[in-house]
């Protein structure tokens, strides 16, 4: 049966070798030795990996060529970085790195502007929370994070999560013909909660005494995970209008818990 020819940036989808477990390790062997041919042949050995990812966003209006070239950027990260010193295989290794690369792009290049400032505080926090993990031995809670950080906990938990995009956690993100990945498989199994019992219970009596709008926008930006423009379109006024109820509700939130 002969293959369809797609291409993306110049690349033959159809053409695109796989390797097996073993040929893969042989070749990271011989590019820790120096040998660049290969690195190479690992590069385009894995862009299937790269193009399974990438179905993930077909229903994004964005240039499938630039997706598909930061996704190769994730790729050579996590080849360069690949340990074989841990028992684990490449595909697993890689696809969050891939993932991460793709998101942060879409991230910076979102028409939804997040703020610097909330921006710089999700950065700080996300490296206090690695610094703790090694520290402890353990994932700390965002209330430790934000006792760490002297910053209330309301804002770490709210710029953290702005960074995130909703992804359901059993969707299949790669498969290389006998192992699936689901997302699942990357995420710790955490049995302490972010929050304390106090602090879920403030947070919802605050919400339920905000104004109705301001209610309904938190909940669908942070709960549902729709954008600032989604809303806009939903309830017919301008995004800006959205941004402000959105900042309003948060704030008000805020010095209730507080």
């Amino acid at each position: 049966m002969s293959r369809h020819k797609v291409e993306i940036s110049g690349v033959n989808t159809a053409n695109i070798e796989v390797l097996s477990n073993e040929e893969q390790m042989t070749l990271f062997k011989k590019m820790h030795e120096g040998d660049c041919f290969a690195k190479d042949r690992l590069i385009n050995c894995n862009l299937k990996l790269v193009l399974s990812i990438l179905k993930k966003f077909t229903n994004r209006n964005e240039n499938m060529d630039d997706l598909f070239q930061v996704g190769c950027v994730g790729l050579i990260k996590a080849i360069e970085n690949f340990d074989l010193n841990y028992d684990v295989k490449f595909s697993t290794y890689s696809v969050p790195m891939i993932m991460g690369e793709i998101k942060r792009y879409l991230r910076d290049n979102s028409s939804v502007r997040i703020s610097r400032s909330i921006k710089d505080l999700a950065f700080h926090a996300l490296q206090k929370k690695e610094e703790l993990s090694i520290n402890n031995e353990r994932e700390p809670s965002i209330k430790e994070i934000a006792q760490a950080m002297n910053v209330p906990e309301v804002d770490v938990a709210m710029a953290i999560n702005s960074m995130k995009d909703t992804i359901s956690m059993f969707e299949p993100i790669y498969n290389d013909g006998s192992d699936t990945i689901y997302l699942s498989d990357q995420l710790e199994d955490k049995k302490d909660n972010y929050y304390d019992l106090d602090t879920k219970i403030a947070v919802k009596e605050a919400l339920n005494k905000l104004k109705e709008k301001e209610r309904f926008i938190l909940c669908e930006r942070f709960l549902v995970g729709k954008t600032q423009v989604e809303l806009a379109n939903e309830l017919g006024i301008s995004q800006a209008q959205i941004s402000r109820l959105e900042k309003s509700g948060i704030d008000n939130i805020k010095k209730m818990v507080e």
